[in-house]
């Protein structure tokens, strides 16, 4: 509402009429462009987005060691320890030391997105250079799920076709954010408790 009435503004104040006059300063004429161009201007914006995204790592990592030490001269004791102790007994191998670790991880994300829709965009800003900035908003109500569609960023006025409209490939700096809320929006979402033991779960 805040940014409307903002708009609403510079648009009143760019399109003064004059009380003696029959037109309106700025106003368009029947056979002009009529591209947008200035604050307040409405053009559409298709957005078709085909985006797909495949990806796949695999880890196999593994390590054993073994080491042994012992003691030449143990005060003496060495042959005492020989007649108690079973078998061989070596005092330079008195201890020995092995292990082996394996660690095998593999992950895999594959992704489509396809988005195909229309909105129209309000011109809020004319840059210095002659660029626009628009900023559009779309918002659907279906039963008891809202859909909503954000678009903004910075377009040339050259890039506008002459049905003005403008494909999203050509807005810099865009912003686009297509989702919804509702009951549907409420059952897709992860529990909560779910999420905490899955974000902090060390397995």
């Amino acid at each position: 509402p805040e940014e409307q009435a903002a708009i609403r503004a510079r648009q009143n104040g760019a399109m003064a009429a004059s009380a003696n006059s029959l037109w309106r300063t700025g106003a368009r004429t029947f056979f002009g462009d009529q591209r947008a161009r200035r604050v307040g201007d409405i053009l559409t914006v298709s957005i078709s987005i085909d985006d797909k995204a495949q990806t796949s790592n695999s880890t196999t990592r593994a390590r054993t060691n073994d080491s042994s030490a012992g003691v030449s001269h143990l005060f003496g004791l060495e042959s005492s320890l020989g007649r108690i102790l079973p078998g061989e007994f070596d005092p330079a191998n008195m201890v020995g030391m092995s292990g082996s670790s394996n660690a095998t991880g593999s992950g895999a994300v594959s992704r489509s997105e396809k988005v195909d829709l229309t909105i129209a965009a309000v011109v809020t800003e004319v840059l210095s250079n002659g660029n626009l900035v628009i900023q559009g908003r779309q918002e659907v109500r279906t039963n008891r799920e809202i859909r909503e569609l954000t678009v903004a960023g910075i377009v040339r006025p050259e890039d506008i076709s002459s049905a003005n409209t403008i494909n999203h490939t050509q807005i810099a700096e865009a912003r686009i954010s297509y989702g919804g809320r509702g009951d549907i929006s409420r059952v897709q979402a992860t529990p909560a408790a779910q999420a905490l033991v899955e974000r902090f779960s060390p397995f």
